[in-house]
């Protein structure tokens, strides 16, 4: 889900910090009723991310974190058909992120 070479430094970085990754696992919980819709449809999937440091070419390397989220609310997630990144997309050091809801 990350790369994990860079783990304990990570965690003093915003964005990764102990208190936010928790504070977004419990605003995904099911006591919220809201969803990660790429987590729900691919809960073991690693290496997928939404952002690269543009700084020391980390695209290349592919490490990256992956920032970017679709949250569902509980009635939407059975609409959920697919969700995913578009890592070839250039323009910016994120890319974007697709949502497929059917009707």
């Amino acid at each position: 889900r990350f790369f994990a070479s860079n783990y304990k430094q990570m965690e003093k970085s915003p964005g990764f910090t102990p208190q936010e990754r928790a504070s977004f696992r419990n605003m995904t919980s099911e006591a919220t009723g809201l969803t990660d819709a790429f987590r729900m449809l691919y809960p073991n999937a690693s290496q997928v991310y939404s952002y690269w440091g543009m700084r020391f070419n980390m695209k290349a390397q592919n490490k990256g974190w992956r920032l970017d989220y679709f949250v569902v609310s509980k009635a939407l997630r059975d609409c959920v058909v697919d969700t995913y990144m578009l890592p070839d997309v250039a323009g910016s050091d994120h890319c974007p992120v697709v949502l497929w809801l059917k009707k």
